[in-house]
């Protein structure tokens, strides 16, 4: 969620307000391997709903992203692991609503989101201390949120859930030691070997370098036709 830097340039065209490049595809025609639970495409995230934007639960990635994750999980395929991608493009609308909603107050309904994703603080305190801003790397088409599971599909421990809002998401948290700090450092390891690089303060973040499109949001909806021709 943290801040990023750069030109704000929103493609113009389309029913959804903007128009896919395309140099955009849908990761599952990338590798079907890769297990997804886009989780703004449903109700267990910290805003409780299904977010604006995501009109079906795909990951949709620039190209050279989508290929650099079917090369990691080669890897990982290899090692009794897998993949599990929770956000990939996310549309500046759904950012906008991230916005929003930091800026509403908790009611009695929202006590067990709070316990999930932010138990440590006001929600009030998301944006100035940086957990919510008002654009993010997602946009841009090569960010992905993603953690490892057994073949199984079991989720392996990574220290903390995904999303979750404190200092002990942060992916070299020395309070997180043994097997969390472990699978961290394998996904981290695996990700970097293909072009990815961390975010620190989120061990879940990663982007693909260089970017395909660096300096632009796009804003089109979470749709697998939107990148098909």
């Amino acid at each position: 969620m943290t801040a990023v830097a750069g030109v704000v340039g929103l493609l113009a065209g389309g029913a959804g307000g903007a128009a896919a490049p395309p140099g955009f595809t849908a990761l599952r025609e990338v590798d079907p391997s890769i297990r997804q639970d886009i989780r703004y495409a449903g109700e267990r995230n910290f805003t409780g709903g299904v977010v604006d934007g995501y009109e079906e639960p795909e990951c949709l990635l620039a190209r050279p992203a989508a290929q650099a994750l079917r090369r990691a999980q080669r890897v990982l395929l290899r090692g009794g692991y897998s993949l599990r991608v929770y956000d990939c493009y996310r549309p500046q609308r759904a950012v906008d609503r991230f916005v929003r909603w930091a800026g509403e107050e908790d009611g009695p309904q929202d006590m067990a989101r709070k316990a999930e994703f932010y138990p440590r603080v006001d929600r009030g305190r998301l944006i100035p201390d940086g957990y919510i801003a008002q654009k993010s790397g997602h946009s841009r088409g090569s960010t992905v949120d993603v953690t490892l599971v057994e073949l199984s599909g079991r989720e392996v421990d990574m220290g903390t859930a995904f999303d979750f809002f404190d200092p002990l998401s942060h992916t070299d948290d020395p309070r997180v030691t043994g097997a969390a700090r472990a699978n961290r450092q394998l996904l981290k390891r695996v990700l970097g070997g293909q072009g990815f690089v961390n975010l620190p303060e989120e061990w879940w973040h990663f982007t693909y370098r260089p970017e395909a499109y660096p300096d632009t949001y796009f804003d089109f909806p979470v749709a697998v036709a939107e990148v098909r021709p």
